[in-house]
């Protein structure tokens, strides 16, 4: 009784063994996959060191006795470990019989600065390729938004200075063009046109507006031109303020050829009138600088008169002239917008007698400044048409105009000879270039031709008549 009791309590435990094995491996879902799992997670074992495991070789002929001390009780896996870095990952299903004795403590879950350090690159990647393309965006809305905002700044600066340049102009021409103004009274012509209501003014650019009036005695006809500032280029307005530049206004008189006298004499500030004094080709060739007379009344210590000769300087500035704008006093409130005068009668150019006058332009709202200067057009017109020399003053100028002819026929015939010796030397080049192009038998009988057509050239000549 008591051996059957103990064979029985024997199965028993036997029994229970087994059915605790196979609980033990039925936690383990898809244990019999493990050499796949292994394969898989390999890629994981690259990177990061096995645990350390102290195991056990199991015998090779194992007992039954021992089989008893080979269980292990069931723990719950702790929640930081990891299960695929778990001893069983390394066991085989033909091993199974052998169990680790001793288990190495897991390694213990990264900390914060390991954590930082052992980032994915994957990730990392993809964060910095998400900051980089966003500066780059903000970069590149930056330049949109500042060209468009420049382009927005071009146009309006572009109408607003189309519309200021053009009001300047309309109050320059409502000043002195209108009805009852100097050139309505003095020119019977107005504008462009030939009717009533013809426009004024004629714009050739968006900065260059010109007036013409005509019907006047002593001269064809008045052109003036403004050329104002480029109001409407940007990059001009801003040049501007570093550099600064005024609004002209310049006075063009075709003088008739049968009124105007022997007269070469200009007038302006000093600076420029030694320019114009050395540029310009009939002062150049006439005139000259004009000291101030003594014992009477001469223009402002800012000006420079330039003349052919002192007896023209003095006709030409009278003491109206002084009195309205070029003497001291008046210089200072009415000629400060005096540029320069040129009155000549060898002119360069299609018109030989001219008188062209030069002003700076005022705002719209002060173009009573130029008044008194614009008034000095009709007075001048007048007093050149009627001016004559004295038969000294006119042999001088005759012979120094008839001298100036002659060089100026010599220079003509010079140009010609140079133009005739240019050509021929262009057309010999050419001969030379083609003679150089035919070939060697032609060039044999050129010369064969050309021996034969010298030596009968050389022969006498023998003149035959007829015997009676």
């Amino acid at each position: 009784m008591t051996r059957s009791f103990s064979f029985f309590c024997l199965t028993l435990i036997l029994c229970l063994s087994f059915h605790h094995h196979l609980l033990s491996a039925y936690q383990f879902e898809g244990f019999d996959a493990e050499a796949d799992d292994a394969e898989d997670d390999s890629s994981d074992l690259h990177h990061s060191p096995p645990p350390t495991i102290t195991q056990s070789l199991p015998d090779p002929q194992p007992s039954p006795d021992d089989s008893t001390s080979d269980l292990i009780p069931e723990s719950d896996p702790e929640p930081h470990s990891d299960p695929s870095s778990t001893p069983f990952d390394f066991w085989d299903e033909d091993e199974f019989e052998g169990l680790p004795v001793e288990i190495a403590t897991v390694d213990s879950p990264p900390t914060a600065e390991n954590a930082t350090e052992t980032v994915d690159p994957k990730t990392n990647s993809t964060a910095q390729d998400g900051t980089v393309p966003s500066e780059k965006k903000k970069k590149s809305y930056a330049i949109e938004i500042g060209c468009v905002c420049f382009l927005i700044a071009l146009g309006i600066n572009y109408f607003v200075g189309k519309r200021e340049n053009e009001s300047l102009a309309l109050a320059w021409a409502a000043k002195f063009a209108s009805k009852d103004t100097i050139f309505h009274k003095n020119f019977s012509l107005l504008g462009v046109g030939d009717g009533v209501e013809s426009p004024l003014l004629l714009k050739e650019a968006l900065n260059v507006f010109k007036f013409y009036a005509s019907g006047r005695r002593y001269c064809h006809g008045l052109l003036a031109t403004m050329e104002l500032k480029s109001r409407h280029d940007l990059i001009s307005r801003v040049f501007n303020l570093v550099v600064p530049c005024k609004d002209e206004i310049t006075f063009e008189v075709y003088m008739n050829e049968e009124t105007m006298d022997h007269v070469v004499f200009a007038m302006a500030k000093k600076k420029a009138a030694k320019t114009m004094q050395k540029e310009v080709k009939d002062l150049q060739r006439f005139a000259g600088i004009v000291s101030p007379p003594a014992g009477r009344k001469w223009v402002s210590e800012e000006l420079s008169v330039i003349s052919e000769s002192k007896e023209v300087a003095g006709d030409m500035i009278t003491d109206t002239v002084l009195d309205q704008c070029f003497g001291d006093k008046a210089m200072e409130k009415y000629g400060k917008n005096f540029m320069s005068m040129h009155i000549s009668d060898q002119h360069p150019g299609k018109h030989r007698k001219m008188m062209l006058f030069k002003f700076s332009l005022p705002d719209a709202k002060h173009m009573d400044d130029i008044v008194r200067l614009v008034a000095l057009i009709p007075y001048y017109i007048d007093l050149v048409g009627r001016y004559r020399l004295s038969s000294q003053a006119r042999n001088k100028t005759e012979t120094g105009r008839q001298k100036a002819a002659e060089e100026a026929y010599k220079e003509l015939q010079n140009a010609r000879q140079e133009a005739l010796q240019k050509k021929k030397s262009e057309r010999k080049k050419l001969m030379e270039e083609a003679e150089a192009k035919l070939s060697a038998e032609v060039i044999r009988k050129k010369e064969v031709k050309e021996r034969a057509r010298q030596v009968k050239k050389a022969m006498p000549k023998v003149k035959m008549s007829r015997g009676h």
